[in-house]
């Protein structure tokens, strides 16, 4: 059956945490419990000036969207002449982000809602086996700036974000 994958974008208010957060997913994604198609972490240093840390050695490729095409379509709007580079499989891999909703509109929104010195991550979630993801996340707070996932499966994932406060 095919499996829907999931966008899951999650903010930090430190420049850290988003790729620590990755790092941890990535330890899941070896031991075969998290299956992502792509991420791209996104921070804002203290100047207010953006860096995108895209995931470029995925040993899988995934068709005409390998490549991180995340990356690309956020490398895109914050260097713009990385688009260029983009060429014809990048026209493929926009049109399938844009199937999970992601426009260069949305990631800019979401980038002019990080304050300096904060950072988000971008997830696309093809599988996850719900305990090895709330692990993962468990040691971090962030706040879930969009997901597409059901509303159980964020409302769960909320609670772990948030948990760290109680």
């Amino acid at each position: 059956s095919k499996t829907m994958s999931n966008l899951v974008v999650i903010t930090f208010d430190n420049m850290e945490e988003a790729g620590e957060v990755r790092e941890a997913i990535r330890r899941q994604e070896k031991g075969g419990q998290i299956s992502l198609d792509d991420s791209a972490v996104v921070v804002k240093d203290t100047e207010g000036k953006v860096h995108v840390k895209n995931q470029m050695d995925r040993g899988v490729k995934i068709g005409a969207v390998s490549g991180g095409a995340l990356g690309l379509l956020i490398g895109s709007i914050f260097f713009p002449l990385a688009g260029i580079a983009m060429g014809v499989a990048g026209g493929a891999a926009v049109g399938a982000l844009a199937d999970l909703g992601i426009q260069k509109k949305f990631v800019q929104e979401v980038s002019d809602a990080l304050a300096p010195g904060a950072s988000a991550i971008f997830l696309i979630v093809r599988q996850a086996n719900a305990v090895a993801a709330t692990a993962a996340l468990k040691p971090y707070k962030g706040e879930i700036y969009h997901t597409s996932l059901s509303e159980e499966d964020e409302a769960t994932l909320r609670r772990v974000l948030e948990a760290r406060e109680a």
